[in-house]
């Protein structure tokens, strides 16, 4: 695959990214597309998307990757093991369809290869061809949202940012393992769409609920491959760059936390920044927060402790509950490196998962 045939590269000499870098910057610990590009040379790839086409009340989204990388290039550069590349921004497709199926495509090579590929959007629709991505890599995934929303809809309208987990749910084969959203808020939520979520096993978290305690969201993203951030779940005076935000939600500082335990997590393999509308911003003021988000989850990704339980437990702490009378056992294991939990859940070895 040639990437540079899906891509615009960027060019910091142009534009709102010209600027008198220094060399502790950001700007100058990644590397920028070539026609030389190797995808197993690097951990990380940025990728901006300007997609909007099928954005929720948020037309203007699709200038946002330039402006979080304005300020993320200035940034202190990270000191750690991760490669990054900042691949530009990608040629959207025809129709949205076509936007979908190539980065789709694109985002599985790089899964493949180990890369994490970091998405700017855009509207937050795209989280559908990120999922796409792991079609083929024979493999269910754990997708979790932070968003202030389920974004529910019917199956028969076309897709776009506020209905794009319906799609998700129903697409077959299907290959969602499970669903978490951290930080809805209720009064954008209906009370059938949270018995929806009840039925289908989800797991859903209330903002208040999360705020009382944000070191609680460190397992629930610890657990997935995909994570999606709509920015509408900042509140709006943190976060004024979206026609759809709201006095509450997260703070910017818990949004760049949450980015962080994503970063932590050795199972996450993609992460998006969705529905930044430069048009609303104040001063870069979302951007910004955006800029800091992305710079902690990279940061996460350079302390990664490697210690996700699969294969070989001896290095784990070994724990066995008895339930339901002592026919079944939950085990936990503690990590003796960072100290964190997993339990094994029992399931019925002749049943299948559908």
């Amino acid at each position: 695959m040639n990437f540079s045939d899906y891509f615009i590269p960027i060019n910091i000499n142009e534009g709102d990214l010209s600027f008198n870098y220094q060399s502790t910057q950001f700007v100058n610990s990644i590397s920028f597309l070539e026609e030389s590009f190797n995808p197993s040379d690097y951990d990380i790839a940025i990728i901006g998307v300007g997609e909007e086409r099928n954005a929720y009340n948020n037309e203007g989204c699709s200038t946002a990757p330039n402006h979080i990388r304005k300020y993320l290039y200035r940034l202190i550069g990270l000191n750690g093991s991760a490669k990054i590349i900042d691949l530009g921004n990608f040629k959207t497709g025809a129709t949205t369809n076509d936007t979908y199926f190539a980065l789709s495509e694109i985002l599985e090579e790089l899964i493949k290869k180990n890369v994490i590929p970091i998405l700017l959007g855009g509207s937050q629709d795209l989280t559908y061809a990120n999922f796409l991505a792991y079609k083929n890599l024979e493999q269910t995934v754990n997708l979790v949202t932070i968003d202030a929303k389920f974004n529910l809809g019917k199956d028969e309208e076309g897709i776009n940012a506020n209905n794009f987990l319906t799609k998700i749910i129903l697409h077959q084969p299907n290959f969602l393992f499970n669903y978490s959203n951290i930080g809805y808020q209720s009064y954008f939520t209906h009370k059938d769409e949270i018995d929806l979520m009840t039925n289908l096993y989800f797991d859903v978290y209330r903002l208040g609920q999360v705020q009382q305690n944000i070191e609680e969201v460190e397992p629930i993203v610890r657990n997935a491959d995909i994570l999606s951030f709509d920015i509408s779940a900042i509140r709006q005076a943190e976060a004024p760059g979206n026609k759809n935000t709201s006095p509450n939600g997260f703070y910017g500082e818990q949004a760049c936390q949450m980015s962080r335990y994503a970063g932590l997590s050795d199972k996450l393999t993609s992460i998006g920044f969705y529905e930044l509308n430069p048009e609303m911003d104040i001063n870069g003021q979302t951007a910004h927060s955006v800029a800091q988000m992305i710079w902690y989850f990279i940061d996460g990704v350079n302390n990664r402790k490697k210690d996700y339980p699969i294969g070989t437990k001896k290095n784990y702490l070994k724990y066995r509950v008895n339930i339901q009378e002592g026919k079944n056992e939950i085990v936990f294991y503690k990590s003796d490196k960072s100290e964190r939990w997993w339990m094994d859940v029992p399931y019925p070895s002749h049943k299948k998962i559908q």
